[in-house]
């Protein structure tokens, strides 16, 4: 039933207004009462369609929904999220997707949850997850690479997001390294990636994405530094067209950094939405903190900081940060 509900759904997204009950019954092979059945289900999940004696069904606004069926609707990738996995709530992604890959489930697998209870963020801080408003997902790779260059799925997860959200919405963000996307001097999304491997073989890697989509207010404890995408653009955004988008935009940068097992084919991009490029930067660092000058990272994702001594310095991520000298950038 679900693939009759997708199939329906992308259906009534692309008529040109009213699409007959006998068109769907010919076209999917399926019973009036089937098509009725399925109809019932997109509008008590918050879809406005409306039904006309002798005319059909209009979708009259797509609603900022996100079901299986609203998502395989929208996801025209090529390999990278089709093979899908939905929860209304979960505990977090990135565990349901770290269980999945345990079983075997392939890369490009996506995990998609439309509210979190234990979301997870850098260094062990808490993701706050609210339903029918932001974006929790995590994608399953099993890139046949090293285990050092892993983390540079991290930065090509960041390019993406921030090409899905231009396509999405227009709006140009920036990459605070190695991974926040940042809008408006704010940051709008974070990366986690976590991954199982051996010294010299790679099980697995979640690359776990946490978008702030649709939310109106922030959570004042962190309203200094952070934003949302409908804050930005003045109105509703719909997430599973983003998910789409940012699934279409990673399997193209995704591709380029397994034809080199590095950077190099995407670092002049990376660097042009580096906001702090060129900018004075705090590196805090286990071993002490310092100060310098980035100059943009190289082939391997690793930020070069200019010290006042004219020395360069690698800044390998990880459980280091870096900070503006005057705040989050």
């Amino acid at each position: 039933m679900t693939a009759v509900k997708t199939k329906i759904l992308k259906m009534l997204k692309e008529a040109n207004g009213y699409l007959s009950g006998q068109d769907i019954c010919d076209e999917l092979n399926v019973s009036r009462t089937a098509v009725w059945k399925v109809i019932k289900q997109l509008q008590e999940e918050g879809y406005q369609i409306e039904a006309v004696r002798n005319k059909g069904y209009w979708l009259e606004k797509s609603a900022d929904v996100i079901t299986k069926a609203e998502l395989s609707s929208c996801m025209d990738s090529r390999w990278m999220g089709k093979n899908l996995v939905y929860y209304d709530e979960t505990d977090s992604t990135n565990t349901r997707a770290k269980v999945l890959a345990d079983q075997g489930a392939a890369s490009g697998t996506l995990v998609v949850a439309d509210c979190q209870m234990s979301g997870k963020g850098r260094r062990g801080r808490s993701w706050v997850s609210p339903r029918f408003t932001d974006i929790y997902m995590t994608l399953i790779l099993r890139p046949q690479i090293p285990p050092s260059c892993a983390s540079m799925l991290t930065l090509t997860a960041a390019m993406a997001v921030a090409q899905g959200i231009k396509e999405v919405t227009g709006i140009e963000t920036g990459i605070k390294w190695p991974n926040d996307i940042v809008c408006n001097g704010k940051k709008v999304c974070g990366i986690l990636t976590e991954m199982s491997a051996e010294l010299d073989c790679i099980h697995y890697v979640v690359v776990g994405i946490g978008i702030n989509v649709n939310s109106a207010e922030i959570a004042e404890e962190i309203k200094e530094t952070a934003t949302s995408l409908r804050i930005a653009f003045g109105g509703p955004v719909g997430r599973s067209a983003l998910i789409a988008a940012v699934m279409r935009a990673f399997e193209v940068y995704y591709q380029k950094f397994l034809d080199r097992e590095d950077l190099s084919l995407l670092m002049d991009e990376y660097n042009g939405k580096l906001v702090n490029c060129g900018k004075e930067v705090k590196v805090l660092a286990p071993s002490g903190d310092y100060t310098g000058v980035s100059k943009g990272i190289n082939k391997s994702g690793e930020l070069l900081v200019e010290l006042e001594d004219g020395t360069v310095r690698a800044v390998v991520s990880g459980e280091v940060s870096v900070r503006g000298i005057y705040g989050y950038v």
